[in-house]
């Protein structure tokens, strides 16, 4: 779809309320912002949008064309999405359905647009399907209130804590089906991609986390704190030992189908245990440093403005 076309119905859609015309007149039409997988820079996509209960599907249907669009490869690469719908706008984590599932979400498409079945038809490649579910593991509540920059680094961890515990029982859901597959003439199944959706978008929220207390959370209590130069200097090691283990669950996620999944289960354990030790740590050293400056900056604790 011409880029100039998009951007059209992009300013109409926000100016209407989600509304458009022309031939999006009458449909549910919701816009996708991905990250771009080379470029890193925000690409934002009016896509036709079909309901599974409270799920949003998505079709990386290209107009039936040879190759997957481009929004589809971006969200390989960075899971985690902003969807604007009606008068809402939240992040989303993207997760292609797979197999059998797929199948079925497909006829949900078609029923709700019959045209993806003519899109289906005009080319050999299979039309992903892309579920947009909420980032959040189930159950993760964030802090009621957040009015110090000691909370919002609680909820940061919180958040860290209850993503890589999603993961963990991802993992062991996978090999339950694994043990269950015993016994039967095909290969076990592979890893799938909603562990790989969701242990990327883990890494890379905890990248960004560790990138931003290196440039500037540290630097900026060291420099009042010279104390606790060695406290620092084993944060800086223990992000170290993250980061490599990170390395390789990103590399073990490349591609799943030739994954060793017992390899990437150890991995899942190893950055369980040094994650939370790091975090501990971390919480004994600097919370209390941080209980008395209000967040966000310039936030007045006394009068809430």
């Amino acid at each position: 779809m011409p880029t100039s076309f998009n951007q059209s119905v992009i300013a109409e859609f926000r100016a209407n309320v989600g509304k458009v015309g022309g031939p999006f007149a009458g449909g549910d039409l919701l816009l996708l912002t991905t990250t771009g997988a080379r470029s890193g820079r925000p690409h934002t996509t009016p896509l036709g949008f079909a309901r599974d209960g409270e799920l949003l599907l998505v079709v990386g249907s290209n107009l039936g064309g040879p190759h997957h669009p481009g929004w589809y490869h971006n969200l390989l690469a960075h899971p985690v999405v902003q969807v604007e719908i009606g008068t809402a706008t939240y992040d989303a984590l993207a997760v292609p359905a797979e197999g059998t599932h797929r199948d079925q979400l497909f006829d949900v498409c078609v029923r709700a647009a019959p045209g993806y079945a003519d899109y289906a038809a005009r080319t050999e490649r299979q039309l992903p399907v892309v579920i947009l579910q909420r980032p959040e593991p189930d159950g993760w509540q964030p802090p009621t209130e957040v009015m110090s920059l000691a909370d919002k680094l609680m909820e940061v961890h919180t958040w860290l804590r209850a993503q890589l515990l999603h993961v963990g029982a991802e993992v062991d859901a996978h090999f339950a089906a694994r043990g269950a597959h015993n016994g039967l003439a095909e290969p076990p199944p592979a890893l799938g991609l909603q562990i790989r959706q969701r242990c990327l978008a883990f890494c890379q929220g905890l990248e960004f986390h560790h990138t931003s207390e290196d440039a500037h959370l540290f630097p900026g209590i060291a420099a009042h704190h010279p104390d606790l130069t060695d406290v620092f200097a084993q944060l800086a090691a223990e992000h170290a030992t993250v980061a490599r283990i990170q390395d390789e669950l990103a590399a073990l996620l490349a591609d799943i189908t030739l994954s060793d999944p017992h390899r990437f289960r150890a991995e899942v354990a190893r950055m369980s245990a040094e994650l939370n030790a790091h975090l501990d740590h971390e919480e004994d050293h600097l919370l209390p440093l941080l209980t008395h400056i209000p967040w966000p900056p310039g936030h007045d604790r006394a009068s809430g403005a």
